[in-house]
């Protein structure tokens, strides 16, 4: 299992994470990134050619050194300095309100617990910064919906702890987080699988803050 997650599945998540039609996501998801970005299950750099010209640094948080050597060329093209800066997303080594944006893509599928991923984004994040986001899940329809329960323990196993039945948008409200805009729809593709969610949200402003800590 260990051989698998670190020379097969880094490789897998690659191809599977390359095809065509998710540009158009990562398009989105990464439009008005600027300043100093933190992104979490960074991966291959899927979304490295995606970065506009006012991020000025990222800082990739990714697990697999295969993946991380595989975004190599993509980093080495692009005009946006990226630094390594931890392996897990519920541990980030960053200053606390050191990131002017955060962005997550096709992770909080993964990871074992996102809301301790999220609220290390909160942490790291300035008050009232935004965390774009791009994400697959729980499909609105009944029968999709059945078919990605009896799929999901198959997919954890697979896919490296991938699930197909978690909701991006409670999970990210959940968090605190205040969606600013999302947009849910089916993409081409086998159902279980292809049904999206893009946004963004933002932290809670100084205030706000203080006043969860006081509760």
């Amino acid at each position: 299992m260990a051989l698998y997650r670190s020379h097969i599945a880094p490789r897998l998540v690659n191809l599977a994470c390359g095809v065509p039609g998710l540009r158009r996501w990562r398009r989105q998801a990464c439009a008005g990134l600027s300043g100093v970005v933190v992104e979490i299950g960074f991966g291959s750099g899927r979304n490295v050619p995606f970065y506009p010209d006012d991020v000025e640094l990222v800082h990739a948080v990714e697990p697999s050194d295969l993946a991380w050597r595989l975004a190599a060329a993509r980093v080495a093209e692009s005009g946006v300095r990226v630094a390594r800066v931890g392996l897990h997303g519920q541990s980030v080594p960053l200053d606390s309100g050191s990131c002017d944006q955060a962005l997550i893509t096709f992770t909080l599928c993964t990871v074992p617990d996102p809301s301790l991923v999220l609220a290390e984004v909160t942490r790291v994040l300035r008050p009232g910064a935004e965390l774009h986001f791009l994400e697959h899940g729980l499909a609105p329809d009944p029968s999709v919906a059945r078919w990605q329960r009896r799929l999901d323990p198959w997919e954890q196993r697979v896919a490296d702890g991938c699930h197909l039945t978690r909701d991006p948008l409670k999970m990210v409200r959940d968090a605190g987080l205040d969606i600013v805009w999302s947009e849910q729809r089916f993409e081409k593709g086998p159902q279980p699988w292809s049904y999206f969610t893009v946004g963004v949200a933002r932290t809670p402003v100084a205030q706000d803050r203080r006043d969860a800590n006081d509760a």
